[in-house]
């Protein structure tokens, strides 16, 4: 056999190499069949992969039991290059680079129909968390939920377009307009990239809030024209406030940062026994709170869009990266609270 062959099991298969999680605290870097496309499908040879707080879930088995399912190869976050192709696909996807919305919605339900694919009403089915995902040599997906990237793409900056998504959700929802004052609550990767954003709707101000000095000051990099932590930011100034830390104070931090009839839009996951917010500030302030929950294809269009025209840049936002046999190293920075941390990639293609 060549040393170029590709691998194969006992049955003749092509093999490759994935991450198995087989349940809560337990996983391998196992041989398992390279996925072939079905109608309507693609096959992606995965670039990178990135590891966020929800792998760290799937990995010690604190994610709802609904939202996984055992045993699983995780990996929601990725980019990467189209290898083959299913029936009534088109051929000349093949060769392009590409990344792809997770949530894979009924396209038919009331929501799917009025745009939000991320409210879909069916069963909760994505890619990583309750069908194989990216952190493998390669995987398979519905090709209607692919969006092609420029060639020559940096895929290692694209595989943060998924949370860049949710990023352009907020974004589109929070409607800035120039010259407004902006606040970013929080400076972890969703607040940088969300921080991006809004700088292209040239603010007269844009502040990063965040305790980490150090990643508040990242934000500056990204676009933010000051930074500051929760108490050093001034109650009442800002007329847009986007929350993005999910902190327990971070929410009700928001809607005290905003002015009067200002707009709050909450898109960090709150952790249990997160503040709540205040009925009296918000009517008395008439501010408008609006949540966000992952990113509809629309906002997955606007991320790409952003990313092809140079106005996002995930790339810095990259700290450490590893090849598929670390795996347990990667996700066990994820959620360490190292400062040092930033995105975390997994490289199927290095050994």
């Amino acid at each position: 056999m060549s040393a170029h062959a590709p691998a194969r099991d006992t049955a003749g298969r092509p093999t490759q190499r994935a991450v198995v999680v087989d349940g809560p605290g337990r996983h391998r870097v196992a041989r398992v069949p390279v996925p072939e496309p079905g109608p309507g499908q693609v096959r992606v040879d995965v670039a990178a992969a990135g590891v966020c707080g929800s792998d760290r879930e799937v990995h010690d088995g604190t994610r709802p039991a609904g939202y996984v399912r055992y045993p699983l190869t995780p990996g929601h976050e990725w980019a990467g290059t189209v290898a083959a192709v299913g029936g009534g696909v088109d051929p000349g996807l093949v060769g392009r680079p590409v990344v792809a919305e997770g949530f894979v919605n009924c396209q038919v339900c009331a929501r799917c129909r009025s745009g939000e694919t991320s409210l879909c009403e069916a069963e909760y089915d994505e890619t990583g968390f309750t069908r194989p995902g990216a952190f493998a040599q390669s995987l398979v997906v519905p090709a209607r939920l692919v969006h092609t990237l420029p060639e020559g793409a940096d895929l290692r900056a694209a595989a943060l377009l998924e949370p860049a998504a949710v990023a352009a959700a907020a974004a589109l929802a929070a409607r800035p307009v120039p010259g407004e004052r902006i606040a970013v609550v929080g400076a972890g990767a969703l607040g940088l990239l969300t921080v991006q954003l809004l700088a292209a709707a040239s603010p007269a101000e844009l502040v990063a809030v965040d305790p980490r000095t150090a990643r508040a000051d990242a934000a500056q990099d990204m676009g933010a024209t000051s930074a500051c932590g929760p108490r050093q930011a001034a109650p009442g100034r800002f007329d847009l406030v986007v929350e993005t830390a999910g902190a327990p104070d971070s929410a009700a931090t928001a809607v005290r940062l905003a002015r009067r009839g200002g707009r709050v839009v909450l898109v960090g996951l709150p952790v249990e026994g997160a503040r709540g917010l205040d009925p009296i500030a918000l009517t008395l302030g008439q501010i408008s709170v609006h949540g966000v929950f992952g990113a509809s294809s629309g906002a997955w269009t606007h991320a790409v869009r952003a990313f092809a025209q140079g106005l996002l840049r995930p790339g810095p936002l990259v700290t450490h990266s590893f090849p598929l046999e670390r795996y347990a190293e990667a996700v066990a920075l994820v959620g360490s609270g190292d400062p040092g941390v930033g995105k975390v990639l997994l490289l199927p293609g290095e050994e």
